[in-house]
């Protein structure tokens, strides 16, 4: 069973999320600022971390930014409604998502497990067929999750290889904000608009060669995303 780490400096909080993935038997551990996370996952396998933005000491996105300079695991941010511009902030810095205080249970669970498929790569999009896609200079190897530019490899999280994938699969076709959370997040979009532009922002610094001239993923304004070649293999 995955191990999810919570990280919250509130007790009440951390003691509600127990309850609610507790019962889906999740091993999970706790911590209350940024430097137990950082000594937890040097201790211990963690499959996905719950972390609260707003803590004494190492806050969350310093923990964020800290952490992913070694580790590559679902991070979702726990944060308030008051805090919209260190969500974006933190998506940034390499956050998967963000829950909202105060917690709807049903999210909670959807959003967890929706990460951690991702994370295990057991298939978050439907009916993942095994096979190589080429776009341009663009290939990717879903037998080995594997990207490479014009023969480079590309570093990429589990949430951004899934939305190139997604885009891959669909290439000349616009697909919204809302159909690209659907199918990579497998759950309801919330603040999906949001959350989109941050990745593709990150998809376009790792694929394009001018990031602000982009030859491959464009933006059709006020409809969504459209990845563009002149060639597809599968």
């Amino acid at each position: 069973m995955s191990t999810v780490l919570i990280c919250d400096d509130e007790q009440d909080i951390v003691n509600a999320l127990k309850i609610y993935l507790g019962g889906e038997g999740y091993d999970l551990l706790s911590a209350e600022n940024g430097q137990q996370v950082l000594e937890l996952l040097a201790a211990r396998q963690v499959d996905l971390l719950l972390l609260d933005i707003m803590m004494p000491g190492m806050d969350g996105i310093a923990t964020l930014s800290t952490l992913r300079r070694q580790y590559n695991l679902p991070v979702i941010l726990l944060t308030a409604k008051s805090e919209d511009t260190d969500k974006i902030l933190g998506l940034n810095m390499g956050a998967d998502d963000y829950i909202t205080k105060p917690f709807n249970p049903v999210e909670v669970l959807a959003r967890v497990r929706s990460a951690l498929r991702r994370y295990t790569q057991l298939g978050a999009l439907p009916a993942k067929p095994e096979k190589c896609l080429a776009v341009g200079g663009i290939m990717l190897d879903d037998r080995s999750k594997t990207v490479t530019l014009d023969g480079e490899p590309v570093a990429l999280t589990p949430t951004e290889y899934d939305i190139l994938y997604l885009l891959m699969q669909h290439v000349g076709e616009v697909l919204s904000p809302t159909e690209i959370y659907r199918a990579v997040w497998n759950t309801n979009p919330i603040g999906a608009e949001g959350t989109i532009a941050v990745h593709i922002r990150h998809l376009r610094e790792k694929i394009e060669i001018n990031p602000a001239e982009p030859r491959y993923l464009r933006v059709v304004w006020g409809k969504g995303y459209r990845l563009e070649s002149d060639k597809v293999e599968g």
